[in-house]
């Protein structure tokens, strides 16, 4: 009998990176910030060109676009 599915940990989960708005290149995870109220800020720097970016935990924009 199998066990079934079993929910990974959070901090297991990959972290869905956008492409850079000036180059298009995927972007880099760089740090994450907390904000005042609600989700934590990921902040995505660009290799290519340097161009940096914040976005909240789970906002859909973050999914590559």
């Amino acid at each position: 009998m199998s066990e079934g599915y079993i929910r990974p940990e959070p901090s297991l989960i990959p972290i869905p990176r956008p492409l850079c708005p000036a180059c298009q290149r995927r972007m880099t995870l760089d740090r994450i910030g907390s904000s005042r109220n609600g989700p934590d800020l990921r902040i995505f720097a660009c290799i290519g060109c340097g161009h940096v970016c914040e976005r909240a935990a789970g906002d859909p924009e973050s999914s590559g676009t």
